[in-house]
């Protein structure tokens, strides 16, 4: 790279700093004191103290010399986080490194108040990005530090005492049975490396059922007969009522051993420190649609969220309702945008076929006969908690005589809660008449085709449901509690497909003046479907199994890729005389 930027013909201000969630955004002004070519466009990176890049800034805005970029910090573009050192942000055309960013003189109080500490591990460790200006005598150098912490001990040493030798002899037991495991591994590797290419297996380590999207696709492999072509196989276990026996791990290895393909619809926690060979396509099935909440990456820095380096890292794909949602996954995952692909969900492909539908619609009818003649309101909010054995939902906040007036002879209202929330509703007998409890009932999306009224809150479900062309209520009474605890990767009144509402009250004059926002529905469907049909499934097939991925999504993997090598390639070397502190990158 060709340095101008001790010239001085060349200025870059950074006039502000902000964040939405994981992504960092600057904003920053050209002062040109040259004209200079406009065939060759502006670019910005961010340039480590070895003179190497590892940010490539995206431009989002550009209007005559004023910039807005913006960067991931969980993924420059390698499906990691930023890698830790001191960074200075370069602004190039071509070769040319014109302007190495100074920071404007309006924020440099703000500095410490624009850094950020995004914590992991049970937030005894945290990732930390930090702002400052550089030493220098005749400007003021913008830099920026990315640092990896953990928590340390503040007392004096002292003997330790029994609970922590306790503990530390169960966590060097933890490490010591991974180490073991990734041993075994290595040997069935190459037990199984002929197996591997034409062995499928779909694999669940949230349930002792395969279901959902990796049902749909084992059942139409079977139906297409590819079970001629490929070696079927499956692996399904509940992490959380794990230690498993030595039995189990040893099939579960074997299985993932001799798997070219792996399917799966969730977080793996085994994978979280158990690497897959290079060659193994890791295919990531996720049930969600795209409701509001926030997961993995998109909620970094709070409770739960993952570790750098994760399972998540290890997808090859993972896929999602539309192009215009898929960032929304990629950002979750810490994986790039163009390696989610918009097949579609699997599991939507029976609930869209009007054959199926027909037979459902008559089951339920006489399955809950008190729906006949009725609008039928559904009330189907998620789980209050932090996870399975605490959820919970404030059946207080119901007024069960308001909504039985509400409802009159014109609806019933079915009560669906998540299934984590072991508290069942009591419906007092006088309204049972109107009301009734189906928690029972299995499969939430049968009961949309019946359902003329959805209210929720931030369950997924609107996801579904919305293929049903019906109006939606969304009672979030607790958003701003929510918003913290559990994080939105999306404005919540701008995407919710409906009215929303903060008080029951309101949600009762929401039903009874019939006022539910439904256009915001319309808006939904065109932005979250790229396709509505029953052929998901197949696409999942044909796509990543029998290499017949579209072009276009081929040809954007392989830009993104040769983006992120030339990248790595580039020298920034700097001039001796550089003030960037000469610690590692």
């Amino acid at each position: 790279m060709n340095h101008l930027e001790s010239t001085g013909v060349f200025r870059a201000f950074v006039k502000n700093i902000y964040w939405e969630r994981v992504h960092l955004f600057l904003e920053i002004d050209l002062d040109f004191k040259e004209n200079i070519s406009e065939d060759i466009p502006i670019e910005f990176y961010g340039v480590n103290a070895l003179g190497q890049a590892r940010i490539k800034f995206d431009i989002i805005e550009h209007s005559d010399n004023h910039y807005k970029i913006t960067a991931n910090i969980t993924n420059n573009g390698q499906n990691r986080c930023v890698p830790i050192g001191s960074y200075t942000v370069f602004v190039c055309q071509g070769e040319n490194i014109l302007a190495d960013c100074e920071t404007d003189i309006s924020i440099v109080g703000e500095m410490d108040n624009f850094s950020r500490q995004f914590l992991y591990a049970r937030q005894n460790k945290s990732y930390n990005i930090k702002f400052y200006v550089g030493d220098s005598n005749e400007y003021l150098p913008f830099r920026m530090r990315t640092l990896n912490l953990a928590r340390t001990h503040l007392n004096f040493p002292s003997t330790a005492s029994l609970s922590k030798k306790i503990k530390k002899a169960f966590k060097d037991s933890i490490f010591a049975a991974r180490a073991n495991i990734r041993r075994i591994m290595k040997l069935m590797y190459l037990l199984n490396r002929r197996k591997r290419k034409k062995t499928v297996l779909f694999l669940t380590e949230q349930s002792f059922e395969i279901k959902s999207n990796l049902k749909a696709v084992s059942d139409r492999m079977l139906e297409r007969g590819l079970d001629k072509d490929f070696k079927i196989i499956f692996s399904a276990r509940k992490w959380s009522d794990g230690p498993f026996s030595v039995i189990s791990w040893l099939k579960v290895l074997n299985k993932i051993s001799q798997s070219g393909t792996i399917f799966v619809d969730d977080h793996v926690p085994l994978f979280d420190w158990l690497k897959l060979k290079d060659d193994t396509m890791l295919i990531q099935l996720w049930h969600a649609g795209a409701g509001f909440k926030s997961s993995g990456y998109s909620r970094w820095g709070q409770l739960g969220a993952p570790a750098p380096q994760s399972c998540h890292r290890q997808y090859s794909y993972g896929i999602a309702g539309s192009k215009h949602i898929a960032p929304f996954f990629s950002e979750l995952w810490g994986i790039n945008d163009e390696r989610v692909i918009a097949t579609g969900m699997p599991r939507m492909d029976e609930y869209l076929d009007s054959s199926h539908r027909e037979v459902l619609i008559k089951e339920l009818y006489e399955q809950f006969p008190i729906c006949n003649g009725k609008k039928v309101i559904l009330y189907a909010p998620t789980y209050r908690g932090k996870n399975s054995s605490t959820a919970f939902y404030p059946y207080d906040l119901i007024d069960f005589k308001g909504l039985y007036d509400v409802c009159g002879d014109e609806y019933v209202v079915l009560f669906k809660m998540h299934p984590w929330v072991v508290e069942d509703i009591v419906i007092p007998e006088e309204y049972s008449d109107k009301f009734i409890d189906v928690k029972s009932y299995p499969n939430i999306n049968n009961l949309f085709y019946i359902v003329d009224l959805l209210i929720t809150d931030y369950s997924s479900n609107i996801f579904e449901f919305s293929l049903m062309h019906k109006p939606m209520l969304f009672f979030a009474y607790d958003k701003i509690q929510y918003s913290f605890s559990r994080g939105f990767h999306r404005a919540y009144e701008e995407s919710a497909p409906g009215k929303v509402v903060y008080t029951f009250d309101a949600l009762l004059d929401a039903i009874k003046n019939k006022d539910f926002e439904y256009e915001k529905v319309e808006d939904y469907l065109e932005k979250h479907f790229d396709y509505i049909d029953s052929g998901a499934s197949d696409r999942v097939i044909d796509w990543f199994l029998l290499g017949k991925m579209p072009q276009d999504i081929t040809d954007a993997i392989m830009k993104k890729e040769e983006e992120m090598e030339n990248m790595m390639l580039m020298d920034f070397t700097l001039p001796e005389e550089t003030d960037l502190p000469a610690e590692e990158a």
